[in-house]
């Protein structure tokens, strides 16, 4: 989990200075990131504390505010209809996009009306609906819930699931993606 979301946040124009600075200050290079060797123990240890540093990971801060120690993580395939409802994660810019629901489905149609919240263009998520129609594939959506019988919350990846359901047809029929199960991650 820890390298997806870190593989993830390093291409996006918003996320990437921040990661690249701690990078930078460590001596450390981008490569630890962006081709991750999640069998060295070293390696791991070091993106958890860039992921701590960044986002609050371990530290109960800023996305990961509340998150319970003890997450099991999955890798798992996702059908479209299992993704159409699965929630964004509680935060203000996502509520109101979605129209108050959390959806990407509600998010998708909204974007299409041209509705575009908090002053922020919507560009982003036609680029990246545009890629997937190219042939794009993404990273895999992180998502997490109390167990696997709770409804799941996005974590991670909120823009692409968007861009899946602005360009439905060319959804993949099963998405990998990683779940983690935690008591009281169905709250966030």
């Amino acid at each position: 989990m820890v390298a997806i979301f870190l593989k993830t946040e390093i291409a996006s124009t918003r996320f990437s200075s921040a990661i690249l600075a701690i990078l930078a200050r460590d001596g450390q290079d981008s490569y630890i990131i962006d081709h991750p060797d999640i069998t060295n123990a070293e390696e791991n240890a070091y993106r958890r504390r860039v992921l701590g540093e960044h986002r609050g990971y371990r530290r109960n801060a800023d996305v990961f505010a509340g998150f319970p120690e003890d997450i099991r993580w999955y890798r798992a395939l996702a059908a479209p209809a299992d993704l159409a409802q699965v929630r964004y994660i509680e935060y203000d810019y996502w509520t109101e996009l979605s129209g108050g629901s959390r959806l990407a489905v509600d998010a998708a149609a909204r974007i299409r009306q041209g509705i575009n919240v908090f002053g922020v263009d919507n560009g982003g998520f036609w680029s990246m609906a545009d890629a997937l129609r190219a042939g794009a594939s993404f990273p895999e959506l992180i998502l997490i819930g109390a167990d696997e019988h709770s409804a799941l919350v996005l974590l991670e990846g909120h823009m692409r699931l968007t861009a899946y359901f602005l360009q439905p047809d060319f959804m993949p029929a099963e998405l990998p993606v990683i779940v983690g199960y935690g008591e009281g991650l169905d709250k966030m």
